[in-house]
């Protein structure tokens, strides 16, 4: 008997996700929690463990492809049937039905072999199977197999995928395969290699000049793409903004950063404050911590506030701190520390991305004065807490001083609130950080 591995839900609200890389190939032997694969999602890249131990009887569905949470995945041979959580299933190497790798959101047809035929040569018939249905050849269940990825750059290169011989699982042709075939191309004497007419861009794309530099999306670049406009689409964007006097503050971090650092072992950044300054106002102003649910407003009970990390190299990932009005400054700073250098060092768990009800964007390290950030969906709104610059500012009684200030904005979702309780909870957020002075406690 086989077993099916399905996708699993990697995170709360997850749906879907994309076969990044087998880390496994058919034939081959797994342990039980040993990595198969590595998985995309649009919170999270990870490796998959396998909930099963035995060997790898098939793989269903290729690199690149994106499938729903309990799709199945693969089919692993156990040592018994009892082996394993997943549920059990007919071994498809047997003799009948069976059904090659789908592309990327499409499913193949089953081939059937006729009597006395292998199931080889009822692949390689492209003929019908009894009932009408065209049985396609084994050189298009061969061209099925490449990714949209792999389809796109051959089109861009004019390229054709029969031309090429994959090196991917059961000879899928990969992007890497394209890309030799087109180094090796180029590298051939002109007379050998006839320049062909461009193609002409695919339809709903723009022309590709000489020049100009292609950079394919890589699967958490999509995901990112995909999430945020689905929040623009469904969530009626509003956005209000106020300045905050954050001099008392930049004095106490002055005054106590590098004792902070020395006694416990980070930074002590503005974030933490910005963050904490946060979450009491949220206790204050709970609709902002609450989520649109068609006929209903849920207001959530946890404060679990996520931190956007910047990746660098076109990703942005968001690693949620749980229940973080629990912390304190120190705290805040140390579990900031915390989430952000695993993000960046790619070792963040499913668990690290879940279940966010509050975003804290951080734009002001990177020298932003103002922003309009996109909800973190379903969520109700996202707090930016920009750069501190000093500029003059007119006190009371019309006194000039030099201060140092801070924009505060936030983004909402105007189904669940309007301007006024936004501003009302903005300007929570600024009395607390304009209430720090140099002899304030961190506690």
């Amino acid at each position: 008997m086989a077993r099916a591995i399905t996708m699993p839900q990697l995170g709360e609200s997850v749906t879907e996700g994309t076969i990044a890389r087998w880390l496994k190939a058919e034939g081959e032997e797994v342990e039980k929690d040993e990595p198969i694969a590595e998985v995309d999602t649009d919170k999270v890249s990870a490796e998959l463990p396998s909930p099963l131990a035995g060997r790898i009887e098939r793989l269903l569905v290729p690199e690149g492809a994106t499938v729903e949470v309990g799709a199945e995945i693969a089919l692993v041979a156990t040592a018994d049937e009892g082996a394993g959580d997943g549920p059990a299933r007919e071994d498809l190497r047997s003799e009948g039905p069976t059904e090659e790798f789908p592309a990327a959101g499409t499913r193949a047809q089953p081939v059937a072999a006729g009597p006395g035929e292998s199931r080889t040569a009822a692949v390689g018939r492209g003929a019908g199977d009894g009932r009408g249905a065209r049985i396609p050849s084994a050189e298009e269940l061969r061209l099925s197999r490449s990714s949209p990825v792999v389809r796109r750059l051959a089109a861009e290169h004019g390229v054709e995928i029969s031309e090429i011989r994959g090196t991917g699982v059961g000879g899928r042709v990969t992007k890497k395969d394209i890309e030799a075939y087109v180094r090796e191309r180029e590298a051939r004497p002109r007379e050998e290699a006839p320049p062909r007419p461009a193609p002409p861009p695919p339809r709903g794309r723009v022309e590709v000049h000489e020049g100009d530099e292609v950079v394919e999306v890589t699967s958490v670049r999509r995901a990112i793409a995909e999430r945020m406009s689905r929040s623009k689409r469904e969530a009626p964007h509003a956005w209000t903004l106020v300045e905050a006097d954050v001099s008392g503050l930049v004095r106490l971090r002055e005054a106590r950063k590098e004792e902070f650092r020395r006694r416990e072992g980070v930074n002590l950044t503005y974030l933490p404050f910005v963050v904490r300054a946060a979450v009491e106002s949220l206790k204050e102003h709970p609709v902002l911590n609450s989520v649109w649910d068609g006929e209903r407003i849920v207001l959530r009970k946890r404060i679990n506030v996520g931190i956007a990390v910047d990746l660098e190299e076109g990703a942005l990932i968001v690693p949620v701190i749980k229940d973080a009005d629990d912390y304190g400054i120190v705290g805040l700073a140390r579990r900031i520390d915390e989430v952000v250098r695993k993000a960046r060092e790619r070792r963040l768990s499913p668990d690290d991305v879940s279940g966010g009800t509050f975003t804290v964007n951080n734009p002001g390290a990177l020298g932003s004065v103002v922003s309009t950030p996109i909800i973190n969906h379903p969520q109700a709104a996202i707090l930016s807490a920009e750069a501190i610059v000093k500029r003059p500012v007119v006190l009371e009684g019309d006194a000039i001083a030099v201060r140092s200030m801070m924009n505060l904005e936030v983004s909402f979702d105007h189904r669940i609130l309007d301007g006024g309780a936004a501003l009302r909870f903005l300007n929570a957020v600024k009395r607390r950080l304009e209430a720090y002075a140099p002899e304030s406690e961190i506690g």
